[in-house]
């Protein structure tokens, strides 16, 4: 008898699903919430997520003087970051929002637009794991909440560090573990007896919420994940918990 060839599987929130599906899957969740992704996000976060942005960007400290600075936000879809980034900086800082996802790069492309900053902001569409840039490319590399929905990290990471410049900087804001008695538990039950009723009545479809919500589970906790960027090359590297762990900010550096 010949051996059956074993399908290499990933999770897709709770489910197991083949390697090679996965992407088509999250794509598929991403196109059906574009337009009211950033609604999305405050149905998750209870709107916390804007100042989680604010603080992310603080930590990033992109030079506020006019000089070049170059910015890739991966998986920033409908521009949130690369916005807030071009507002705190001067002409000469740029930024590339890359996204896998042509649904949500529209609804970022028109929000660049309508604030202004086509000169500055590009939308490219990509993968996180191939990313359509030379090596060395960029200044900073930042994604938000955009990790978790990526097959392989591992591949992310390494070309996260493949195009940054020496002296550049890695940023990766994402949902993550609790670390707080109490808030813990109520974090669970918004998350998975809330959000998804929420996205049933605001957006007539709770499967797209409840893999969101799955997949912050399945995500790796703060310490691991930080393991992983180490991994990938990054020196330098640390993480800080926002609201208790309900959020955390990762860092490293290409050194």
């Amino acid at each position: 008898m010949t051996d059956t060839p074993r399908t290499e599987t990933t999770s897709f929130g709770f489910r197991e699903v083949a390697s090679g599906e996965r992407q088509g899957l999250v794509n598929d969740v991403f196109a059906k919430v574009a337009e009211r992704y950033d609604l999305m996000n405050d149905l998750m976060s209870g709107g916390l997520h804007r100042l989680w942005k604010r603080d992310f960007l603080a930590w990033l400290a992109p030079p506020k003087a006019d000089r070049p600075y170059r910015l890739l936000d991966v998986a920033g879809g409908t521009g949130d970051i690369a916005l807030r980034y071009a507002r705190m900086t001067g002409e000469s800082a740029t930024a590339v929002i890359c996204d896998i996802s042509p649904e949500m790069l529209q609804v970022g492309q028109r929000r660049v637009n309508d604030a202004g900053f086509a000169q500055r902001i590009e939308c490219i569409e990509g993968n996180a794991e191939a990313l359509p840039f030379p090596d060395m490319s960029f200044d900073a590399y930042t994604i938000a909440f955009g990790i978790r929905n990526v097959t392989n990290f591992d591949k992310a990471l390494a070309e996260a560090h493949r195009v940054l410049k020496r002296g550049g900087r890695f940023m990766c804001l994402e949902f993550s573990e609790v670390e707080m008695p109490i808030l813990d538990k109520l974090y669970e039950f918004h998350s998975f007896h809330i959000i998804p009723r929420m996205g049933r009545l605001v957006a007539g479809d709770d499967q797209p919420y409840q893999y969101l919500v799955e997949s912050i589970r399945k995500f790796p906790k703060q310490a691991a994940f930080a393991a992983m960027i180490r991994n990938a090359g990054f020196e330098r590297v640390t993480y800080r918990n926002l609201t208790g762990g309900i959020a955390a900010m990762h860092s490293g550096w290409k050194i």
